[in-house]
């Protein structure tokens, strides 16, 4: 039985936090086993969040300084959790996805900050990060990286869902797995919960309040996005430029618009959502309000794990997927991605 230490970090497009996971992997017959040992979310300060928003129109200086700035945030990071944990220091590989600040696999790009080699270098570490960048260069969207991981450490699920900033699901069958991203998520939700002098909606206590706006609605669900056949994935600069600017134009209440929303994820997830059972994580699983409405549209039955899968699954898997790299294994699938071939993303430093 081969054993190893990994710890896994993700910061996704909500921009609430860097999730550490620490985990010892174990693999025997080509079978995987987990177990996580500990995990941390290091909320960003607004002030951090709001120069993450911004880095997308920032120049091109800005955007260099913040590549390596960010790891030394990660590592600075890592070193309260060492303090905390001091056994996780005995990790064998760190594995950090990094922060996606443009996702353009349409146009053969995509982009993520968080310099791998300043991580390594402040940490003693090796690193594995970069993992979409390959995948998309071979003309696969680089998303979602976590079907593999999903086949190989929950194989009692067959379908997954995931609402972190953008919502995404996948599908595992006989015939092979199909994942993509679905629709907005946190993103919007956090965007509306900062509007009320909230970082997020707790709970999904504003959106509870408010009204379903059948306009608004009918708007949010019209956008080509939807009209677009698999492999698809969404950057919080689509986002940005499809969604939200018809929110921002609806003359209606913060607590409308959230509950408007809310309607709107629930729907479109519950249009995709057919497997008998679904696993259910990511932050907008926490969502009690969206997580209600999501079952009234869906048909599958949806599983909620325990709060710790919830919230670091995507680290974990981040963490797996690192792994895979490191021993020299295909980490990404055509099938999900629409590469040429099946391939082995992320670059190595240490």
């Amino acid at each position: 039985m081969a054993e190893y230490y990994v710890i896994g970090l993700m910061s996704g497009s909500s921009l609430d936090g860097l999730d550490v996971c620490a985990v010892k992997f174990n693999e025997e017959n080509s079978r995987w086993k987990f177990e996580i040992q500990n995990t941390v979310c290091y909320e960003y300060p607004e002030h951090f969040q709001q120069a993450l928003r911004q880095l997308p129109d920032a120049t091109a200086y800005q955007l260099a300084e913040m590549h390596t700035g960010f790891a030394r945030i990660q590592a600075d990071y890592l070193q309260q959790f060492f303090q905390a944990f001091p056994d996780s220091r005995k990790a064998d590989l760190i594995v950090s996805h990094g922060q996606t600040i443009f996702h353009q696999p349409e146009q053969s790009f995509t982009t993520q900050i968080g310099c791998g080699a300043t991580l390594s270098a402040l940490t003693s570490k090796t690193v594995v990060c970069d993992l979409r960048t390959y995948d998309v260069a071979l003309g696969g969207q680089g998303a979602p990286l976590v079907p593999l991981g999903e086949k190989y450490l929950f194989p009692e699920f067959k379908s997954f869902l995931n609402i972190g900033g953008i919502c995404n699901i996948s599908e595992h069958t006989d015939s092979g797995i199909t994942a993509y991203d679905v629709c907005p998520g946190n993103t919007l939700l956090n965007l509306l919960a900062i509007q009320s002098g909230k970082t997020y909606d707790t709970r999904g206590t504003i959106a509870r309040n408010g009204s379903v706006c059948p306009e608004l609605l009918a708007q949010l669900s019209s956008v080509d996005f939807y009209q677009k056949e698999g492999p698809k994935s969404l950057g919080t600069e689509h986002l940005m430029r499809d969604w939200w600017p018809l929110i921002e134009a609806a003359s209606l209440s913060v607590e409308d618009k959230m509950t408007t929303v809310v309607e709107h994820i629930a729907i479109e997830l519950g249009k995709v959502l057919t497997h008998p059972t679904t696993l259910i994580t990511g932050g907008g699983a926490l969502n009690t309000y969206l997580t209600e409405r999501i079952i009234h549209h869906a048909v599958s039955e949806i599983i909620v794990p325990s709060r710790q899968i919830i919230e670091f699954k995507e680290a974990l898997i981040i963490g797996f997927a690192g792994l895979e790299r490191y021993l020299g294994r295909n980490n990404c699938l055509s099938s999900v991605t629409g590469a040429q071939r099946d391939n082995m993303g992320g670059a190595v430093y240490g």
